[in-house]
């Protein structure tokens, strides 16, 4: 069995305020890269079919409020 170690340079502050999330934000926006973003084609109206929705998904949708509760 392997034992992976884990080194972290500051423990998690679970009761810090805004500026400590701002913090571990600007610390991990290094390890993370956005994909390049594709430009989206439009699709042609012939396509576009319609949808089908399950019944029970109907009701469920249309039990639900307009703009939350």
């Amino acid at each position: 069995m392997t034992n992976f170690k884990v080194h972290t340079p500051d423990p998690a502050d679970l009761e810090g305020g805004l500026a400590a999330l701002r913090g571990d934000c600007a610390r991990m926006a290094p390890h993370w890269e956005a994909p390049e973003r594709a430009a989206a084609a439009p699709v042609p109206p012939s396509l576009i079919h319609g949808v089908s929705v399950p019944p029970a998904s109907a009701r469920l949708l249309d039990a639900m409020s307009d703009y939350g509760d």
